[in-house]
């Protein structure tokens, strides 16, 4: 049998403040604690807080998953943005539901989502497309995401090609990139305690306009 090592000094200090915290609150607005969540992330994580595994599932029932940046959350829900036609696009257009993982490491938190998707309005795509660097923007022109190219050349080729046609006018929005919003129906909040014992609160809803329960689960 393998000896579990002691914990580090970190690990100890982790989980003496951690004793002291108090529950997560039972109540309230899902939405609003992870913004909270969120903005702590922000001042911790050393890269992409706004990173996220999304799952999703071909027409088989075959899952797979990627991480992707989240680029808006409010009541509505969690917004991402991609080639429509990539892998998650079609499986999105088969089927729209997905999962969402949020994992934060350097707070030892994770929060996961699920439930049906939509699309964003194509006002809402133009906006947040209009603030993508220039180099991006003509990415999503030249990116055939998920297809097999032929090598790297191929890609660049397309690049310069499409660089070159915009030259130094204003890239509008490729009519297959856009963007999906998670309209989440259960949201679950894991802290990291002692002894794994970890907290586990969890919210859900029957329908997107219906209102949280809320349960407290075994770690």
């Amino acid at each position: 049998m393998t000896k579990r090592k002691p914990p580090k000094a970190a690990d100890e200090a982790f989980y003496a403040a951690a004793a002291q915290e108090p529950p997560l609150p039972d109540a309230g607005d899902p939405l609003a604690l992870f913004a909270a969540w969120l903005k702590d992330a922000e001042a911790s994580e050393p890269n992409d807080p706004n990173s996220m595994a999304l799952a999703t599932a071909d027409g088989s029932g075959l899952p797979d998953v990627r991480m992707v940046l989240l680029k808006g959350v409010d009541a509505r829900g969690f917004v991402f943005y991609t080639n429509t036609e990539s892998a998650k696009g079609l499986h999105l257009a088969a089927g729209a539901k997905a999962a969402l993982l949020f994992h934060w490491k350097s707070l030892r938190r994770q929060v996961r989502v699920r439930g049906p998707v939509e699309r964003v309005t194509d006002a809402e795509a133009d906006a947040y497309f209009a603030t993508r660097p220039r180099g991006s923007q003509i990415g999503a022109w030249a990116s055939d995401q998920s297809r097999a190219m032929s090598d790297r050349l191929a890609l660049e080729r397309r690049v310069a090609e499409y660089a070159l046609k915009f030259g130094v006018k204003p890239v509008p929005r490729p009519p297959h990139w856009s963007g999906y919003r998670v309209l989440p129906l259960g949201i679950e909040f894991w802290r990291d305690r002692p002894f794994r014992l970890h907290e586990r609160l969890a919210f859900t809803r029957p329908a997107p306009d219906k209102p949280w329960t809320v349960a407290r689960l075994f770690p």
